[in-house]
């Protein structure tokens, strides 16, 4: 369908299931669904197409008289045959393209950021937007009208008011991510809080799967939102990153930006051997053993897997003297998350059930205070007898720990970056959020306080994390749409705070501003060459898709958007700004971008070539894709996600 300006494409809900209450809805397009979706050709159709196309010359050809040669009437939509077509396994292929995600995302989010913040260089509500709604007879409040000689423009509810745009854009700026995930938001955001500035691929990336389902929520109508949150969703088949990095990788060997391609050619030969030269180099760092930022080194195999909860300590090294509860707490939960001591608590527990009555409520606090001492003499008994069992091992865990426990400020576990609150709080990243499963589906979050060292006979030690948790019942932990809340002012939990440095999962809090100052949403993290590869029989990994940010799929009901009115409540209209009578170009201020109150003139004698070419302009501002510089963001895709 023609539209002012480009070419719009309609239909799209004939690939709904056909007794789907949109096809009825006069909100599309002012008419009712009638086109069935077209037909799904197979395998062996599309190939007996393609059999049928004839060999022939693109393009204006003499042989054709200087014109395009006309299709005949045997040919179907086929042109040529791809030579893709000649690998054997081309045809049984699914999906026979690949998807631009990378740039598509991009542009996506900045159209929707524009609409959203009402920017007038890229919002897409534009007043031909608002005649082409007219034009079609459909959403009549958003209709432009004429108030004696102004043309008013009714504000729509899908943007933000002056006071909303400002909501957003601080809590934009208010995000802080992990270490390595994404840039520093914000520096993103202009001074006078209205706008987005300076987004890269990734930003944008991260906003549309991480920020934009969250930071809106209370900002729109539900129906705008949940729209926004199916945006914001998990990307599907395979995305640019990787091929981008490469290419970045290929434009800084240009030296000389008058021979780009030689620059390259010359620079990879470079590269080439000393890549082959640095593989010989054993005591030199190269960049192939050169250690990640967040590299922990090689820890030692133990015996008892509770001796491998290691970390590499970051920061000052200072002591702590636990009182004698919580000394017994952490020590308990060390002996009772060693899964080769499970003998040893099953014993001790039936030596319980015997001594103690049946029923007697309090058996396992019991058993929680005297399984310590009672391991302790057991093992020691077993050593004087030189039973072959008890290892040096085995003996250092039985003993008391030392009284003294080393402290740190942050540490490196298993390849992540995490650090104590009271610290984090003072950075621009947040790496204190931790989150363990439980013994069913449920998840426990909170938030790390302490990084302990505990030290047994021998060397041997263990690192613990001591938390605050969250209370994760239903009156302080909220799911909607796959997005979970929490009130990160309730904290349960307390005489249990201790878990292994291993066991710990990293997640950031983004705060959620349409539940309250202390309400939060849990944001998982999913580090970029860190995998959690389970023993399923399954060992076909697409490598291209290990950086995704998202691992949950939306599910939302639009419900019937026969009674939707668009029409924002906080204001009735807003003057549209005209290009005068023989000017070159419409000219907008700046500082009139948070005023929805301006006022102009209606020409008499408006110019119809100015406004076709500003929108022209605008168009193509929006699609041209901004050079990538992600050297140090890019390759976070994570979650990206």
């Amino acid at each position: 369908m023609r539209v002012i300006g480009k070419t719009a494409y309609f239909g799209h809900r004939r690939f709904l299931a056909t007794n789907h209450h949109w096809w009825s809805n006069l909100q599309f397009d002012g008419r009712t669904e009638r086109k069935r979706p077209p037909r799904r050709f197979s395998t062996t159709d599309i190939l007996e197409q393609l059999r049928r196309v004839k060999t022939g010359i693109p393009g204006k050809h003499p042989n054709y008289g200087g014109v395009k040669r006309k299709r005949g009437d045997d040919e179907l939509n086929w042109r040529k045959k791809s030579i893709f077509y000649e690998l054997p396994y081309w045809a049984t292929i699914e999906l026979k393209h690949n998807l631009d995600v990378m740039h598509i995302e991009k542009n996506v989010c900045d159209s929707l950021l524009g609409t959203l913040l009402a920017d007038p260089h890229k919002s897409k509500d534009t007043d031909n937007a608002r005649r082409d709604l007219a034009k079609l007879g459909i959403k009549h409040e958003l209709h432009l009208f004429e108030d004696g000689n102004k043309l008013m423009k009714p504000a729509a509810d899908y943007t933000f008011s002056e006071a909303n745009r400002r909501k957003f854009c601080r809590f934009i700026r208010s995000v802080k991510f992990p270490d390595g995930f994404a840039s520093n938001m914000s520096k993103k955001v202009a001074q006078n809080d209205s706008r987005l500035l300076g987004l890269k691929s990734h930003d944008c990336h991260v906003i549309m799967q991480r920020l934009l389902p969250v930071g809106c929520r209370s900002l729109v109508t539900k129906n705008i939102w949940s729209t926004i949150a199916i945006l914001g969703g998990p990307v599907h088949m395979r995305w640019m990153y990787p091929f981008e990095r490469y290419l970045k990788r290929l434009k800084d060997y240009v030296r000389n930006a008058a021979k780009p391609e030689g620059s390259i050619a010359e620079g990879y030969v470079v590269d080439e051997a000393l890549t082959f030269c640095s593989r010989y180099f054993d005591d030199v760092e190269t960049r192939f053993n050169r250690p990640d930022r967040n590299d922990d080194g090689m820890h030692p195999t133990r015996q008892l897997s509770v001796f491998e909860s290691q970390c590499k300590p970051l920061g000052k090294q200072s002591y702590v003297e636990l009182d004698n509860n919580d000394r017994d707490k952490a020590e308990f939960y060390i002996l009772n998350n060693s899964p080769e001591l499970e003998p040893y608590l099953n014993e001790h527990k039936q030596e319980l059930h015997v001594r103690l009555r049946e029923g007697c409520l309090n058996i396992n606090e019991v058993h929680r205070t005297e399984f310590a001492g009672w391991f302790f003499e057991k093992i020691y008994a077993m050593h004087r007898m030189q039973a072959p069992e008890v290892t040096t091992e085995l003996l250092s865990l039985s003993s008391k720990t030392n009284m003294v426990v080393s402290s740190y400020p942050a540490c490196i576990v298993n390849g992540v970056r995490f650090v104590t609150h009271d610290r984090d709080v003072r950075l621009r990243t947040q790496n204190s959020g931790v989150s363990v499963p439980g013994t069913g589906q449920e998840m426990f979050y909170g938030q790390l306080q302490q990084i302990l060292e505990f030290s047994y006979l021998n060397g041997f030690s263990v690192v613990l994390f001591r938390c605050k948790w969250f209370k994760c019942d239903s009156k302080h932990m909220v799911t909607e749409n796959n997005i979970t809340s929490i009130d990160i002012n309730g904290e349960a939990y307390k005489d249990d705070q201790f878990i292994l440095a291993s066991q710990a999962k990293q997640v950031f809090y983004v705060a959620d501003p349409s539940r309250g100052p202390n309400w939060c949403v849990v944001q998982h993290v999913k580090h970029r060459s860190i995998w959690d590869i389970t023993d399923d029989g399954l060992s076909d990994i697409d490598l291209l898709q290990h950086n995704s940010s998202s691992n949950f799929t939306l599910f939302v009901d639009l419900g019937n958007l026969q009674e939707i009115n668009l029409l924002r409540r906080d204001q009735d209209v807003i003057p549209i700004v005209q290009p005068v009578t023989n000017a070159s170009r419409p000219v907008t201020d700046d500082s009139s971008f948070l005023n929805d109150a301006d006022e102009i003139e209606l020409s008499d004698e408006e110019d119809e070539s100015v406004e076709e070419y500003a929108d022209e302009e605008t168009d193509a501002e929006n699609d041209i894709d901004t050079e990538e510089d992600d050297d140090d963001r890019s390759y976070h895709a994570s979650d990206s996600d």
